[in-house]
């Protein structure tokens, strides 16, 4: 009876596991030999799809810019630039926060990674087509990917042990119910990420209002 044949390596399943990997042990976990030893190939044969190591945890990176929704921003959706921006976040923070050991590597930027430069064409054009300047548009995407990654490099609320004596009251007078916030870290966690981007997105509506802006779709003529 011939034996069943191995899956075939891929670029996929070289990412996937090394995703699996970062996911579980961190960034540190990841290596040829490592990958090679979970795939059940040869170190040399990850050479035919990675050159390095670097390049496997850019691909990883991008693999998790790929799962945040985009359909906010297509030209047929009919939000508005505000609620587009709040949904793109929520869904680029649980993109995050389901992986957050890969956050370090996402934060250098995109470079050349073409989900990640998807997602900001799709920001900035959004915004310059609600008629924000080009500048300004620039800055909301920025703000709006340190506000996102900021949150879902740790957890506030994770943050604090659940021991009542790490708080002695001479010492922390308020922090008396510090010791009950790990319980709730995810409510805690998800009530502040909301109550930030709406403040944010209260704030660049404001701007926007002062500003007057105007709409690309519906401005008149340029005249001289």
């Amino acid at each position: 009876m011939a034996r069943p044949r191995k899956p075939l390596l891929s670029r996929e399943r070289i990412v996937d596991t090394a995703r699996a990997l970062v996911d579980a042990e961190g960034l540190a976990a990841v290596s040829t030999r490592r990958l090679a030893a979970e795939l059940g190939v040869s170190g040399p044969s990850l050479y035919n799809h990675f050159r390095t190591k670097d390049q496997i945890l850019e691909a990883v990176a991008d693999s998790v810019s790929a799962q945040v929704d985009l359909s906010m921003f297509e030209p047929d959706d009919a939000r508005d630039w505000r609620t587009a921006l709040h949904d793109w976040a929520v869904s680029y923070r649980a993109a995050l926060t389901l992986h957050p050991n890969i956050v370090p590597v996402l934060a250098r930027g995109p470079g050349r990674r073409p989900a990640g430069l998807r997602l900001a064409d799709a920001v900035f054009g959004a915004m310059v087509d609600a008629g924000w300047p080009a500048a300004q548009a620039t800055s909301i995407g920025a703000l709006m990917r340190y506000f996102v990654m900021g949150s879902a490099i740790g957890s506030f609320a994770g943050g604090f042990v659940d021991d009542e004596a790490a708080y002695d009251p001479a010492d922390y007078p308020h922090l008396g119910q510090a010791h009950l916030l790990a319980d709730r870290q995810q409510v805690i966690d998800e009530r502040a990420f909301e109550a930030g981007l709406r403040a944010l997105l209260d704030g660049l509506a404001l701007q926007y209002e002062q500003a007057a802006v105007i709409p690309r779709g519906l401005r008149g003529p340029v005249t001289p």
